[in-house]
């Protein structure tokens, strides 16, 4: 649970009394490679912290997988529709790798960054920088030629770069596996 910690603590203070809260509210669970721990058209109920492993967030659109994000090690991921909404995922979050990972009711990580103040200034930091990956995510796809998109991406998530499949990589950017094949040296 050390490295869920430090990545709390890369975007707000947390306190060690703080972070007890969430840790005693998790529970461990296991999720195989291609398992999925959101389905698209169900509440999960739950949102995820993971341990160890990758996963990726993606949309169907007329039958194609669109990879919208990636997550690793001391991330946490949901639906957004469901945390937000109370509404049915728009999306899939499928493990690409096996997963360790820690589970926490939606309900209950509700309550804690509703009533505690530190989780509640680490719930919205988490998500002021994931507006601003999403928004420099669009900006590149709109502006930048694919190498450049790709050259942006490996700066800033270069472990995705070693660990995800080239085809994930290529929807995530906008463009086809054969191209990235060509502008990609990893």
């Amino acid at each position: 649970m050390d490295i869920i910690k430090q990545n709390m603590r890369r975007f707000a203070s947390v306190s060690d009394r703080a972070f007890q809260k969430i840790a005693d509210a998790l529970t461990p669970c296991h999720f195989a490679k291609r398992g999925l721990l959101v389905r698209e058209g169900e509440l999960a109920k739950a949102a995820f912290f993971i341990e160890k492993g990758m996963t990726r967030s993606y949309w169907m659109v007329d039958g194609e997988e669109i990879t919208t994000s990636f997550s690793t090690e001391g991330s946490l991921v949901f639906s957004m529709d469901e945390i937000y909404y109370g509404r049915q995922s728009e999306e899939y979050v499928e493990a690409i790798e096996d997963v360790e990972a820690y589970r926490i009711s939606a309900d209950t990580l509700r309550r804690l960054v509703t009533t505690d103040l530190e989780l509640s200034i680490w719930w919205g930091a988490i998500h002021q920088h994931e507006y601003r990956r999403l928004h420099r995510s669009h900006k590149e796809r709109l502006t930048l030629p694919a190498r450049e998109r790709y050259e942006s991406f490996a700066r800033q998530f270069p472990e995705v770069c070693r660990r995800a499949q080239r085809g994930y990589i290529a929807s995530y950017l906008g463009i086809t596996p054969s191209t990235l094949s060509r502008i990609s040296i990893f």
